[in-house]
């Protein structure tokens, strides 16, 4: 590390100008230079500003947007698998007999054979089998529970059930009319609370949210049902709970914001993300293991039903909802913000002020270093300057020649007046005969003897 008195910046890129020098500046905090200075775990921990969150938020776009146009391209090719609740059709299910292993394509034969329709699906749920199938009727439900009894011989017997597409359609309706009024009352809430801007950042975010994860949700080709529906809601909640977190610290940070000149908009927002972070991941990792637990019961131990598809849905919408609600909900609202004439005038005025100064700041907007700063000419300065120019090339052929200041030469003591004030440019010399000297009463004294060297009083003598 440099010299202190040098003036310089040490190794941790931290301003070492003492106080008393022109291009002192504010020493950052002992949490700040400990922050900056720390491992990544600390960074986290601490809050203080240490990671540039919002400086990249291009890339988030980025990654955002490519993300919701896979998911767009997934939902439409590739579609999805609804339940029998919303699709509508028959479900026969059966149990077979202990110590019995039944494999599921010869189910699906037998029921093929017996009824000449293919089932859709043909999965173990729990110890019981379940055949879904487009709707079938009473005398194709009957060849079917005799072909499986037949085959299998279950002690319990084989059940159905039906449901109409009548009524599967209207399922699906009502299940996009719960989405549609959640986004819209979150819309109404979030403008209420904040502005318009941060809360078209939040109903982005949400939106985004949604479509990924029906996305994922597409392309791992789980059955749709009606608790796929209510994982749904839950996630959507999950993710704005965590962005008006977010939405709060920045509120906070930003309060009287323009009156000031140390921060920026998006540094105040950026601090705000630095000090939700941990918090954000603490509540993410809490909340996902039990899903992710209940992911593994429904998939490797029960092998299919509800717990499988509401667990999958919320283990890919909280992770989608952490990070929109800190990749995306926040950078939306900061870059919208700052389309605000007031904001735009409070960065311009602080960057302005920053540049006169010289002050190197950091992505929160706290003071690391400083810069000289060098004045521009001004206009007599630069005509000076040209003047000068013009006449030493006149004088040497066209060639600038750069010669010494003229010397100022003294002027005569007989040239002034007693009493009256040097001419500009001229050099005031001591007066040489006795015509300033003397005493105050003008006659000749001791003041004014020996040639009038006396020292001049800058009076008349009387």
């Amino acid at each position: 590390m440099t010299d202190d008195r040098s003036g310089t910046t040490g190794s941790a890129g931290i301003d070492n100008t003492p106080d008393d020098s022109p291009l002192a500046v504010h020493k950052p905090s002992p949490d700040k230079l400990y922050g900056r200075d720390a491992s990544f775990i600390s960074k986290l921990t601490t809050g203080t500003g240490a990671f540039n969150i919002l400086g990249p938020r291009k890339v988030y776009y980025i990654v955002s947007s490519t993300l919701v146009v896979v998911s767009l391209l997934l939902i439409l090719f590739r579609g999805f698998h609804f339940g029998i609740d919303f699709a509508g059709g028959t479900t026969l299910i059966f149990q077979p007999n202990p110590g019995e292993s039944i494999s599921t394509t010869e189910v699906a034969q037998v029921v093929t054979s017996a009824t000449g329709i293919e089932p859709d699906s043909v999965q173990t749920v729990g110890s019981q089998i379940q055949v879904s199938s487009a709707t079938l009727t009473v005398d194709q439900v009957a060849s079917a529970k005799g072909a499986i009894n037949s085959a299998y011989a279950p002690s319990g017997g084989v059940s159905n059930s039906a449901v109409s597409e009548t009524w599967g359609s209207e399922i699906s309706q009502r299940a996009l009319i719960a989405v549609i009024v959640f986004l819209f009352a979150v819309a109404i809430f979030l403008w209420i609370r904040y502005e318009k801007r941060v809360a078209f950042g939040a109903v982005l975010s949400v939106l985004h949210d949604l479509i990924v994860t029906a996305g994922v949700y597409s392309l791992v080709g789980f059955e749709v049902t009606p608790a796929t529906v209510i994982g749904l809601l839950t996630i959507l909640g999950f993710s704005l709970y965590d962005t008006v977190v977010v939405y709060d610290k920045v509120q906070e940070n930003t309060k009287g914001l323009t009156s000031l000149t140390r921060r920026t908009y998006p540094e105040a927002a950026n601090l705000a993300i630095n000090q939700t972070l941990m918090r954000s991941i603490n509540t993410s990792l809490i909340a996902l293991l039990p899903v992710a637990g209940l992911l593994v019961a429904g998939v490797v131990i029960l092998g299919s039903g509800t717990l499988k598809d509401l667990s999958l849905v919320m283990l890919i919408g909280m992770l989608i909802g952490a990070y929109s609600s800190v990749f995306l909900a926040v950078p939306v609202a900061v870059d919208l913000k700052l389309r605000d004439p007031l904001i735009k005038a409070h960065t311009a005025r602080v960057l302005a002020k920053r540049k006169a100064e010289g002050l190197v700041v950091d992505a929160d907007g706290d003071p690391i270093g400083r810069v000289p700063v060098v004045s521009p000419p001004s206009k007599k300065q630069k005509a000076g300057r040209a003047g000068s120019g013009a006449s030493s090339a006149a004088g040497s052929g066209g060639v600038a020649t750069a010669t010494a200041p003229a010397a100022v030469e003294p002027v005569a003591a007989s040239a002034l007046t007693p009493g009256a004030a040097p001419k500009p440019g001229a050099k005031p010399v001591r007066p040489r005969d006795g015509s300033r000297g003397g005493s105050r009463g003008g006659s000749s004294g001791t003041g004014g003897s020996a040639g009038g060297k006396g020292r001049p009083t800058g009076k008349r003598g009387r």
